[in-house]
């Protein structure tokens, strides 16, 4: 996790972004695109490191952007009870969301058909960037996601609904 500094004036309280990807050099770019532009930039390589930033970071989180794809670190344990799970993009949005009541979500991923398709999820249904992005749409989708109301997230016993009715 690394914060980074804003340049926006202290009158008005910069957004903070909390960019998730297993490669470094996403995150690295990422945050020589946005930090210019005055969002504070948290870093996680990885959804653990992302829910643990969501339940501990003392200030506001505004938007998540995360990669769809984020295979796990290394060999992990299965456990039902940990806090900080290992979850692929779309899960780690959901349970962020939960987290921090108001985060706006956008998926990214370099090979959206196929991985959305293997997670059931439409596209058009959600904030989504392709990468290799170009600066000019990563900034204009982060604008309008910021202006558009944060996504609802309906439970339903103990799991979420379809991905439609949660970010349709």
């Amino acid at each position: 996790m690394t914060p980074s500094a804003s340049n926006q004036p202290s009158s008005q309280a910069p957004t903070t972004i909390l960019v998730v990807d297993d490669e470094p050099s996403i995150v690295t770019l990422c945050r020589a695109l946005l930090q210019p532009e005055g969002f504070t930039i948290l870093e996680a390589d990885g959804s653990s490191e992302a829910l643990k930033i969501c339940a501990k970071h003392e200030g506001p989180i505004d938007l998540l952007l995360t990669d769809l794809v984020l295979p796990p670190p290394g060999f992990q344990l299965a456990s039902s009870n940990n806090e900080f799970p290992h979850v692929h993009g779309h899960e780690l949005a959901l349970r962020a969301a939960t987290i921090r009541t108001g985060l706006r979500i956008i998926l990214m991923s370099g090979n959206p058909d196929k991985e959305l398709a293997s997670h059931g999820i439409k596209r058009g249904a959600l904030p989504f960037v392709q990468k290799p992005f170009e600066k000019s749409a990563l900034i204009q989708l982060i604008r309008a996601v910021l202006q558009s109301p944060p996504p609802t997230l309906n439970m339903q016993h103990g799991k979420s609904a379809s991905d439609i009715d949660w970010f349709g």
